[in-house]
């Protein structure tokens, strides 16, 4: 598990979640809402993602993003 430093800025914490091996080959990420509320913010973070294109779901305090542009397609 990586331990995070105390203080990152919203870039440095974007950075950090995109440099995972799963964002840089279009995979799938999660991450704790409270998390990304307490190092960028709900809205600037889902800004991002939208700049990026990358759909993003929540669930159970957990926000799921999808690192392509590929179309969701729920099946249940």
């Amino acid at each position: 598990m990586t331990v995070m430093p105390e203080f990152l800025s919203s870039g440095q914490w974007i950075s950090h979640l995109f440099s995972s091996q799963a964002a840089r080959e279009g995979g799938v990420i999660r991450r704790k809402v409270r998390e990304v509320e307490r190092y960028v913010g709900r809205a600037p973070f889902l800004d991002e993602m939208k700049r990026r294109g990358f759909p993003v779901v929540e669930n159970a305090g957990q926000f799921v993003i999808f690192c392509n542009r590929e179309p969701i397609r729920r099946v249940t």
